[in-house]
Formats: structure tokens, sequence, C-alpha cells
């Protein structure tokens, strides 16, 4: 590829990270933790842990392999050709399941202005299938289409959480913490879970590796805006947290559908609810619309691969990967219909779980792969203590995320990676 090709500097390959991570999450994950109590807050320490060390893990590899693909390429150049077709078909999943989260993030916070979809499953699923669709149809049509959209997201995500942050430690209760593990579970099993929900807000800390081959000097560039853009969400996420937590009870908080919304209400009246709704509203929205792009992307490079049929290969004269969009879309609605019957709240933490059951694996492979080079003593790595403890700690957290997924997102999870095993064989014979 060209150096003109290669336009994407440290501040911008930052700013991918950021804005992938910073998408719906932080918006409603709150909601999924509120009835575990103030040990929820572990969770967001335990998983900012896991994600740093994986983001180490990441920035390591990226260094030695600058591959378009990130952990699909890592896997493939450590295992082969399956492997990397299963870590691929875990991460595709992941993305059906992450735009299904999103939409259900955007019909909350659109509930504060049509207060009905918090309670109408029917109409809430309407109105999250008609933005899918809608969204779906824009990207099928131009890959560019969507540009302007995701860049005035960004900026307008991430402006309500800092406000509320810094205000509401003006406002704390510390009677909100307590009791300070409200569940049932032991505290072991709550943080656990808590962790788990956590991580699917930093999902996409691995997406500076994958336009590895349009990013400027990547060797140097991804490993450092891996890394600084993680550690920036890492304290938007703890700070945020433990600010909305200490402005709404606990109560109130675990039935709410926009807990941003209900804190600035808290804060500055009913009026400022409405104008982090509507930020909220954009930020979701965006975010779909960057990931709908990107699950038309995966498949393309499969298919290009020969690990998916032609179909996914194909581009209009848009250069959009129409076909790839349109299917995953079609995925999308099937999760939402099936599920609807959970509620906001409940789908909500179901796609939570099943999306960090889909993405881990990529995660878990990437740290193997690394073990791989460094006892094969490949690409430059050497089997030193501190990549010894590096490795087996992001293999271990993988590990415990599994477990703290829950045995039904596991068999959604693992048994739709399973299907892949026989479709990969069949792809290759043909």
């Amino acid at each position: 590829m060209s150096q003109k090709a290669k336009q994407l500097g440290l501040w911008t390959v930052s700013s991918l990270v950021v804005g992938s991570m910073i998408g719906s999450g932080i918006f409603s994950i709150p909601t999924a933790l509120a009835p575990y109590g103030g040990i929820s807050l572990l969770g967001w320490v335990f998983s900012a842990i896991g994600a740093l060390i994986l983001a180490t893990v990441l920035s390591k590899l990226s260094r030695a392999i600058p591959a378009t693909g990130g952990p699909y390429a890592y896997s493939r150049e450590a295992f082969g050709d399956l492997t990397a077709f299963i870590v691929a078909w875990g991460y595709w999943i992941s993305v059906w399941t992450t735009n299904a989260a999103i939409t259900i993030t955007f019909i909350s916070y659109l509930s504060v202005f049509i207060p009905a979809l918090a309670d109408n499953a029917f109409l809430s699923t309407g109105i999250g299938l008609l933005t899918l669709w809608s969204l779906t149809a824009l990207n099928s049509h131009s890959v560019k289409s969507g540009g302007l959209l995701q860049l005035i997201s960004t900026i307008l995500k991430v402006l309500p959480i800092i406000a509320i942050t810094i205000v509401g430690f003006f406002f704390f209760e510390a009677s909100h913490f307590t009791p300070f593990n409200k569940s049932s579970s032991t505290s072991l099993q709550a943080i656990t879970v808590c962790t788990a929900f956590c991580l699917f807000a930093f999902m996409g800390l691995e997406s500076a590796t994958i336009p590895a081959g349009n990013i400027k000097d990547p060797k140097k560039t991804i490993p450092r805006a891996t890394m600084l853009g993680t550690i920036f969400v890492v304290l938007i996420y703890i700070l945020s947290s433990i600010s909305l937590f200490g402005i709404l009870p606990p109560d109130q908080l675990t039935t709410s559908v926009a807990p941003y919304s209900d804190a600035a209400s808290s804060l500055w009246g009913e009026n400022a609810r409405y104008l982090v709704a509507a930020g909220a509203c954009i930020s979701a929205f965006g975010a779909l619309n960057a990931w709908i792009l990107i699950q038309g992307q995966l498949p393309l490079a499969m298919a290009h691969d020969k690990l998916l049929p032609k179909a996914f290969a194909k581009t209009n004269k848009n250069s959009a990967p129409s076909f790839g969009i349109i299917f995953s879309s079609i995925i999308v609605t099937i999760l939402l219909i099936a599920n609807q019957a959970k509620g906001l709240n409940g789908l909500y933490a179901f796609a939570l779980l099943l999306t960090a059951v889909t993405v881990l694996l990529s995660y878990l492979m990437s740290a193997l792969a690394l073990g791989f080079f460094a006892l094969k003593q490949q690409h430059g790595f050497k089997l030193t203590l501190s990549n010894i403890i590096m490795i087996v700690i992001a293999v271990a957290f993988s590990i415990w995320m599994f477990i703290g997924s829950g045995r039904e997102a596991n068999l959604w999870g693992l048994g739709s990676m399973a299907v892949g095993i026989p479709l990969y064989f069949w792809f290759k014979r043909k």
C-alpha cells in the first residue's frame, strides 16, 4: 500500500480506539450493574485491569506483526487458517450482538422523549428495527455515507459523561453504597458477573489493529494509540460510574432505562435530562452506524481469503459490501425479536454477556499467539518473566470472563462459534 494511502496518525488512531469503546455501553451498563450495589464498581476495576493487559498484548503483537485484521491476523500467523476462521467468526458474531445492544441503548434513551418505549416491547422492537434498517440502507449504499455522522457523535458522546462526572462528585451520597453487595450472590460471584458486564464497555480496544494497512508507521502508532486510548477510557469509565452511583439511589438506578438522563435531571432539573438523552441517542446512533459498517467489512476480508462464500466479497458501485451488511442485519433482527420478551433491561444484559463470550475468543487467542511466538522465539519475542506473567494473566482473565458470562450466554456464544467449524471445512472444500 502506498504511503499516501496511509493517512491515519497517532491522534486519529487513538480517537478511533476511544470512539470504538465509548459507544453505547457506558450509557446503559450502570443499570445492569445496579442490582449488585457498590460492589459492582469492583467490576469496573477488574475489567479495566484486564483491558489494559489485553491492550498490552495486542500492542506487542501489532508492533511485531502490523497486519490488517488484528487478532485474526495474529491467530492465522500462529495457528493457521482454521483457528483464524473461528476467531474471525466469533468476532463477527460479537458485532451482531454489539449492534443488538447498541440498538437497545438507542431505544432506551429515546424513551425519554417517547415514554411508551420503556414498557411496550412491540413498539420498542419496531422502532429499533426501523433504526437498524435505516442505517443498514445507508451503509449498503455507500461506505462513506456515515462519515460525518460518526465524527459529530464521537464528540457529543463524551461531553455529557464528563459534565455529570465532574458535577456529580459535589452531590455525592455515600449511603447509596450500602449494603456494598445488594445481590443474593457471594461477593466473588457478584464481582465476576459485574466484570463480565463491564468488559463489554471495553470492546473495541483492538480497533487500532484492524486497519493496520492504512496507518502511518504502524509498528509505533498502533501500540501507542491502543494504550493511550484504553487508559483514557478506563479513567472516564471508573470516575463516571462512581459519580453516577453517588447521585442516584440504587433502587432508582436498577429500574432506570436512561441512567445518565435521570442523573442530569437530579442535578440540573427536568430539562437537563433531555439534553443528555439527546446526546446519548446521537452517540448510540453513531456507534450503531460504525458497527454496521464493520459488520460488512469483516466478512468481506474473510471472503477475500476464501473463508466465506464469494457473495460476501462483492461490493456495489460505491464500494459498499452490501450483501455482508444486509446479511448481518438480518441476524441482528432475529436476535432482537427472539429476545424481546426479556424487556429492555433484561435484553440488554443478555446482549452484553453474549457479546463478551463471542469477542473473548479473539482476546484469548491473541494472548496464546503471543505465548506461541515467545516459546518458538519468533517475531522477536522471548519467554521473559514479564512476558510469561502478562500472558498468564491475559489467558486467566479471558477464561474468568467466560465463566462470569454465565451458562446461557456461553451456550449461545460457543454454540454459534461451533457452527462455524463445519462451515469452514465446507468453504475450504468449495
